[in-house]
């Protein structure tokens, strides 16, 4: 039970962070894009104060810190540290969608309580290119 209470308090604030920094306004996000036009610097600060926390709290996790979680058995660190062709691709495709929709997933889940229909049509389109993605993988591997 505290595993869920404490897992619904850090999604709670990641979500409240993400609404008052203004990523979850797409038009905001969009203006962070338009280096050409209508250009909006303020996401720099937000993206940065996240490179700080995280660069903090790795740190003081994997320097001297504890040698293993207090929810978990051990840290889930990715293994493949390889930079190929599925990972470009993913990262273009993801910058694209979030180029033109204005909406990345951290800052679209959040906003799906406000209801709005471009919203939900984000957040329906991310749920089936995840569900799409993983067909395309299981076919490639059969």
């Amino acid at each position: 039970m505290l595993r869920i209470v404490i897992t619904y308090l850090i999604g709670l604030t990641f979500g409240l962070g993400i609404m008052i920094s203004g990523m979850a306004n797409p038009a905001k996000v969009l203006n962070f894009f338009d280096v050409a036009g209508t250009w909006d610097p303020s996401l720099i600060f937000v993206m940065g104060g996240a490179l700080v926390v995280t660069f903090i709290g790795y740190r003081l996790i994997f320097g001297k810190g504890p040698k293993k979680p207090v929810m978990d058995e051990t840290f889930q660190i990715p293994q493949n540290r390889t930079i190929d062709t599925r990972l470009l691709g993913g990262s273009a495709v993801f910058g694209l969608g979030w180029g033109i929709a204005g909406f990345c997933p951290g800052g679209a889940l959040p906003a799906v309580g406000s209801l709005k229909p471009e919203v939900l049509i984000f957040a329906a389109a991310l749920i089936a290119g995840i569900f799409i993605a993983k067909a395309l993988q299981a076919r490639a591997h059969s």
